[in-house]
């Protein structure tokens, strides 16, 4: 896939999400001259939403396509030294709603491995409350809004008694300055994630998560072999293995198989493949949510909702209860 061709996937991406990171992406991905500095970069470091979520966070203009042409390239230099440093560790808690009904199924108490964990803010899916529907669970802030289809919303929370996440490059959430990288990262038009960003980062810094700098088949074992014995580990991770190369991806999927507990994924398509998906709703782009290498679900990106598919149920390991 050329650069171009990556701006332009991403624009179909946004669209119906954010109408401005639509529009630059088209520009950008018929526009030369940003090409050719782009591809000066890295190819990991060449993401749109790196490119957008840098402007953002430098003060630049990122809902005008000629606009933020004139600022990336008058201060092209500062762009690209953000890029080369920084990587797309969206920490998106709306995410933890489509996670929810899958942990809520698995034998209780559980010890929460999220590998990719950036800040940490999908490792307290105990401590939020939810609203599936017209279907509330829990009390407090921040209410993760998610619809739901073919399965019952969730009865219950799970019950969490270590937590602990594995990331190359882990944000601080008592670092105003990561803070503001999570910011930047969200798109334009979603003051409501930018809310709810606040309210998650409020829960996670009363009890700041265990976060570990490590490579996500190096050191997930050792991570892992320091759980409770007496819990549930479950393994889990949510839109981060597209910035994995393959063969890693591969190792990675080998090493978490051989690990006791149970494996979450939470991953585009095309990142890792599974037979015979049924085809996905229509609105928008959708990810797979996975347990222990079987397909259970569609989900929108930042969890907006959760569409079961029919045979899934049968696929909850012994023990699980819905």
């Amino acid at each position: 896939m050329t650069t171009a061709d990556r701006y332009a996937t991403f624009a179909r991406e946004a669209r119906g999400v954010s109408p401005a990171y639509e529009r630059l992406s088209e520009a950008v991905s018929r526009d030369d001259e940003l090409l050719a500095r782009i591809e000066t970069l890295p190819p990991a470091k060449r993401q749109p939403n790196l490119l957008f979520a840098v402007v953002r966070l430098l003060g630049g203009p990122v809902t005008d396509p000629s606009a933020f042409r004139g600022y990336a390239l008058a201060n092209w230099p500062a762009v690209e030294a953000e890029m080369r440093v920084r990587a797309t560790q969206t920490n998106e808690p709306g995410r933890c709603a489509v996670l929810l009904p899958v942990l809520a199924s698995l034998p209780q108490p559980l010890a929460l491995l999220e590998v990719g964990a950036s800040a940490g803010l999908n490792l307290y899916p105990d401590r939020y409350a939810y609203r599936y529907g017209d279907h509330p669970l829990g009390t407090g802030e921040p209410v993760l809004d998610c619809a739901i289809g073919g399965t019952v919303p969730p009865a219950r929370r799970p019950e969490v008694v270590w937590r602990a996440g594995l990331d190359l490059n882990p944000l601080d959430v008592c670092d105003p300055a990561d803070v503001a990288w999570l910011d930047a990262l969200i798109w334009p038009e979603h003051g409501h994630r930018r809310e709810r960003l606040r309210a998650a980062a409020a829960v996670a810094r009363a009890e700041p998560p265990r976060l570990v700098r490590g490579d996500l088949v190096d050191d997930l074992p050792a991570l892992a072999a320091r759980a409770p014995r007496d819990a549930t580990l479950v393994v889990f991770h949510t839109a981060v293995l597209y910035q994995v190369p393959p063969p890693r991806r591969d190792a990675f999927a080998e090493v978490v198989r051989g690990l006791p507990g149970h494996w979450i994924a939470n991953e585009d398509p095309d990142v890792l493949r599974y037979p015979a998906l049924p085809e996905p709703p229509p609105d928008g782009f959708h990810n797979v949510l996975a347990l222990d290498g079987t397909p259970l679900a569609w989900t929108r990106g930042h969890g907006q909702s959760l569409t079961w598919f029919a045979e899934s149920l049968r696929a909850l390991p012994p023990g699980a209860t819905r």
